[in-house]
């Protein structure tokens, strides 16, 4: 009886472990990606490139510049180097969650803000 419990238990603790998510964050530090979200009703796309210390965003015609400040190997902060308004001047701290062989998905939010936004950027080249 008691080996029979043993063995349930076992069981049931294999059928329960999953595979955590994969993260290989340091595949996605550098490099191009794009990224498309859904401001006011309406899918809007930006492409941006990376490296280890800027980030520049193509959005709509437009170019940001970002400092690019890596926390660890998932996350890290963009700093917009000419900000046009007050909302630019927030620093955007994004944190990957989740990794595949041609994207990640994140979490970001403005700092000091405590609402969060979740997204996927995919590897362009």
């Amino acid at each position: 009886m008691a080996k029979h419990f043993l063995l349930g238990v076992v069981l049931a603790l294999l059928a329960s472990c999953k595979q955590p998510p994969q993260r290989n964050c340091t595949d996605f530090k550098t490099g191009e990606f794009s990224f498309t979200t859904i401001v006011d009703g309406e899918e809007k796309k930006t492409t941006f490139q990376r490296t280890l210390d800027t980030e520049v965003d193509y959005f709509e015609g437009h170019r940001d510049t970002s400092s690019v400040r890596w926390i660890n190997d998932c996350e890290y902060v963009l700093k917009n180097k000419n900000p046009k308004n007050k909302s630019e001047e927030k620093s955007i701290h994004i944190k990957i969650l989740t990794t595949t062989d041609s994207s990640y998905t994140f979490e970001y939010n403005a700092i000091g803000d405590k609402r969060k936004f979740k997204g996927t950027a995919y590897k362009i080249d």
